[in-house]
């Protein structure tokens, strides 16, 4: 189902295309998602001023909505870009930062979720289950729960959505009729600020690249953990790491995924 060959032919595309990827995302991790997006080939724009997301989303090959550093003026520029994002019929991948954590969160995902259009909902195993309504254990916007627990849960939201990935130790990507576990990455990633949300931007990249949105979220989370592996191999801490990391998005060719690649079920 997953391959190393049509990871890499995803990778192509991506680099070939160039596409436009409209981020309404946190100040936090601008920086780096917009890095990882050029390094990997994409187009970043970083825009969330209501007055041009319309405009800004008929232009993008896709859109990503990230609500880490959520308010009222947030909340209104993602629920009006995912608006124009069904009107344009432009892909979607949402990360329910934090959902969980208190109210205002949970209700914002869900609400984002419910209004229709999002292809891919990326996100941690305990952001997942909130979002599903099962019970998750979140510290601020970081995991308790572990991604193969939740993906059961996580196919109850598969009525809002095309695609559920689950991040964590291992990476679950869940389809209507498909499911694959992935096993790349490295613990080192998890002290680097903006990693999740990073691999959020990167299904974005591909699915402007790849119509078959399971395929998309798959090859995104191959290709974001493969990356994090190499970074892992040269760096002595988390600094070293975010270099590494973007260096390895620019440098990745078909014989490393191939040799890395992890696909368990």
């Amino acid at each position: 189902m997953i391959d190393a060959g049509r990871v890499w032919a995803d990778v192509v595309a991506v680099r070939a295309q160039a596409p436009l990827v409209h981020n309404v995302t946190n100040w936090v991790v601008m920086d780096l998602t917009a890095n990882a997006l050029l390094a990997l080939g994409a187009s970043p724009v970083m825009s969330h001023a209501v007055g041009e997301v319309e405009e800004m989303t008929a232009l993008a090959g896709a859109v990503v909505l990230n609500m880490g550093t959520l308010d009222d003026s947030w909340i209104t520029s993602m629920a009006a870009t995912l608006d124009a994002a069904r009107k344009h019929g432009k892909p979607v991948v949402f990360d329910p930062v934090g959902a969980g954590a208190t109210r205002l969160r949970t209700r914002t995902a869900r609400g984002l979720v419910e209004a229709g259009g999002v292809s891919v909902i990326r996100g941690n195993a305990s952001e997942i289950a909130a979002l599903a309504g099962t019970t998750g254990r979140t510290k601020g916007v970081d995991s308790l729960d572990e991604s193969l627990k939740v993906a059961d849960a996580a196919a109850g939201l598969l009525s809002l959505c095309d695609i559920v990935t689950i991040s964590g130790e291992k990476d679950v990507v869940v389809g209507r009729d498909r499911r694959c576990v992935l096993g790349n990455g490295c613990a080192m990633m998890t002290r680097v600020t903006g990693m999740g949300c990073t691999a959020t931007a990167l299904v974005g990249a591909f699915l402007a690249v790849q119509p078959d949105r399971f395929l998309a979220a798959a090859h995104a989370m191959a290709v974001m953990g493969i990356a994090g592996e190499v970074a892992c191999d040269l760096s002595s801490g988390p600094g070293s790491l975010r270099m590494h990391f973007l260096d390895a998005l620019y440098d990745l060719d078909e014989e490393r995924i191939a040799s890395r690649l992890r696909v368990e079920r």
